[in-house]
């Protein structure tokens, strides 16, 4: 199906007019949201947010000003508190379209040498369920790593991990080719667990890029492409994320973007940049909102200045008044 909408919109892409509106206005289209990977960065002081900080200033609230999600990623290093969790909330109260995403932690994703525990469990829970009772998760992000293959031991450790949290919303992210199979996909559909479309750096048996939809939350996650240090063992995390998509690259995941937001039983669609290295995942996340609604879209305007080159069609600066809060 893809290959035959490239073929046939080579230059312009698929007719995405049905997406330029948000869901209150148009029932019968999936609602799209676009955000970042994470919105405490060191480096985004001055690209994307504004430096000197103005007294007070919320990342968060501020993100929120541009974006209907943030991913947040700080869960895959430690289960969020709930009081944590409860503030976030807060501070994004007034923007009634906004929902997070919530990455799993890396002990059931990447720590695989034993089974985990009761009160492990318990501990993410506790962070998630303030924000599930809030109405603010719009999906839990299980991310597996490369070296993940689709094997009995491996299946059989996403089939726990997906039974334990099953009271979620459920996106299931694999990297190895292994998994693009009927039957993987078969699987998810039946248990109503989404599939994570990704752009990664594509090496041998990576998975490539795809349009499945297997739930009512559809997902589309965008890494970057830097080859260079994507599996290089020294490279940090700026390293490898440090990357910025042109907007021929960004082009074909704008109709894949549409595509999944047409097909049932889609709801809520998620589009979350992950090439976070100096804001470029927001520069990207604010191009490919353009790109599918075919407008140009607000952009904080030292954004626009860092990245004018690819971000001038496609974004006004409108400079939101300071964000101000906890």
């Amino acid at each position: 199906m893809l290959e035959r909408q490239f073929q046939r919109y080579p230059e312009t892409g698929p007719d995405l007019a049905p997406f330029r509106h948000r869901r209150d206005s148009n029932p019968g289209v999936a609602m799209i949201r676009y955000g970042p990977a994470g919105f405490q960065y060191k480096d985004w002081e001055g690209v994307v947010y504004p430096a000197p900080k103005p007294k007070g200033f919320d990342p968060l609230r501020y993100l929120a000003g541009y974006f209907d999600t943030v991913e947040i990623n700080s869960s895959f290093y430690g289960p969020p508190r709930a009081t944590t969790v409860q503030s976030w909330v807060r501070r994004v109260e007034e923007f009634p379209d906004f929902r997070f995403t919530l990455k799993l932690h890396q002990r059931f994703t990447h720590q695989r040498t034993a089974a985990w525990t009761a009160a492990e469990v318990d501990e993410v829970r506790a962070g998630f369920d303030p924000m599930m009772e809030s109405g603010r998760l719009g999906a839990v992000l299980l991310q597996f790593p490369w070296s993940f293959r689709r094997t009995d031991e491996n299946r059989e450790w996403l089939n726990d991990v997906t039974t334990t949290f099953a009271g979620y919303p459920l996106v299931v992210e694999v990297r190895h080719a292994t998994w693009n199979t009927p039957e993987f996909f078969r699987g998810l559909m039946e248990r109503g667990i989404g599939f994570v479309n990704i752009d990664q750096p594509l090496f041998h048996d990576s998975i490539k890029p795809t349009a499945h939809v297997t739930s009512p939350v559809g997902y589309v996650r965008v890494h970057g492409r830097n080859y260079k240090d994507w599996f290089r063992e020294k490279a940090g995390r700026d390293e490898r994320y440090d990357y910025l998509y042109t907007a021929d690259e960004l082009q074909p995941w704008a109709a894949r973007t549409a595509e999944i937001a047409a097909e049932a039983p889609t709801e809520d669609v998620f589009v979350v940049t992950n090439n976070h290295f100096r804001g470029k995942a927001v520069a990207n996340a604010l191009m490919l909102q353009s790109m599918v609604e075919q407008k140009k879209v607000p952009a904080p305007p030292s954004l626009l200045d860092e990245y004018r080159e690819v971000m001038e069609p496609y974004t006004d600066p409108v400079d939101l008044p300071a964000a101000t809060g906890e």
